[in-house]
């Protein structure tokens, strides 16, 4: 009778997670992963924090991690804090929480290393598409995974639907979408029966825009949502591609921090004309980015009520797509598509995700 030998193998190491930015998401991140690791559900510890000033290791109490963090003195430049992930090992996941071109240009070679990488930044797959294309052959070459929900539409099943359905041979013909939650916020409400700059001002105040709301009004962040969208589903859309209609006048582009509340106003005498003109049409005014086999834009349409761009509320993000599968009647996406605690969500859905399959 033979033996039976059992060869001993070692234990799979746990993967350890790093956050690489403490800001508003990035601490609803650390809340939300609290009350799930509270409830039960097997979530990574925290290897470190870190952002743009400094670097917490093995943080006990995150709470006072990210504090002292927000705390620090400016770093002095030579070696950003978030250089520590190179200490990363395969199988660890970097979540990144910042708006950092610097961190997005960092995706590809932690991918390369096996290193996963969970992003709410748009500017590893929604900038130079050279960039796009590393990312996704360092994903395939290094056996690890990049987590994109959160960067369009706050973790909507919005790229998961169209990657699945190019994966299942169908052909995107359209799609069309409201993307930005400030902006879907601001003409959801705007009828020209008040100034437009006075709604800007209300959502700077209750933080739906950025503290420079012509970072939103300007379309980039639409833009770049777009691409990301394009290239998922299979469009090789260079980002001069996209053709952008800002919303930004050009006296209000020029001014400085001190004159931009004053500068507002420029945006509501065009803005009121043209939803005079919507109103007599019978038509509503939403900010929309598109594409399609014709090219690709983003600008302020007027669009007949019982378009499907037209529903929703709030920061309410929806996207048509049109393929072969839905030649007349587009797959609807829609829910809330800006707020810190539904991105938090989306990052910690994408690290279950890949703890599943480690």
């Amino acid at each position: 009778m033979s033996a039976v030998v059992r060869l001993a193998t070692a234990p799979r190491r746990k993967p350890r997670l790093a956050l690489l930015g403490t800001g508003v998401v990035g601490s609803a991140l650390i809340e939300r992963h609290a009350r799930l690791q509270a409830r039960g559900t097997e979530l990574p510890a925290f290897a470190w924090l870190a952002n743009s000033r400094g670097i917490e290791p093995g943080c006990d109490d995150l709470a006072a991690c990210v504090q002292r963090l927000r705390l620090a003195a400016a770093h002095d430049g030579t070696v950003p804090a978030w250089d520590r992930a190179d200490d990363l090992a395969t199988g660890d996941i970097v979540i990144d929480a910042t708006a950092s071109d610097a961190v997005a240009a960092r995706h590809a070679d932690w991918l390369g290393r096996g290193v996963h990488v969970v992003t709410a930044n748009k500017l590893g797959t929604g900038a130079e598409l050279l960039r796009a294309q590393q990312i996704a052959h360092a994903a395939g070459s290094g056996h690890s995974r990049y987590g994109d929900s959160a960067t369009v539409g706050a973790g909507l099943p919005l790229l998961r639907s169209l990657r699945a359905l190019v994966a299942g041979g169908d052909r995107i013909s359209r799609v069309e979408g409201v993307l930005s939650g400030s902006l879907a916020w601001l003409f959801n409400r705007f009828d020209g029966s008040q100034p437009f700059s006075d709604l800007v001002r209300q959502a700077r105040v209750a933080g739906y825009t950025e503290p420079d709301p012509r970072i939103d009004l300007s379309g980039e962040d639409v833009r770049r949502k777009l691409l990301i969208l394009a290239r998922a589903a299979g469009l090789a859309l260079q980002a001069q591609d996209v053709h952008v209609q800002s919303l930004v006048p050009d006296a209000l582009a020029a001014a400085d921090q001190d004159g931009l509340d004053a500068a507002l106003a420029t945006l509501d005498a065009p803005l009121a004309e043209q939803a005079s003109r919507a109103l007599a049409q019978g038509a509503r005014l939403r900010f929309v980015g598109r594409f399609d086999a014709r090219g690709a834009s983003v600008s302020l349409q007027a669009l007949r009520a019982e378009h499907a761009l037209c529903g929703g509320a709030g920061t309410d993000n929806r996207v048509a797509i049109h393929s072969d599968r839905y030649p007349e009647q587009p797959l609807l996406v829609q829910g809330p598509g800006a707020g810190a605690e539904v991105t938090a969500a989306a990052l910690l859905d994408d690290v279950l995700e890949i703890v599943r399959r480690h």
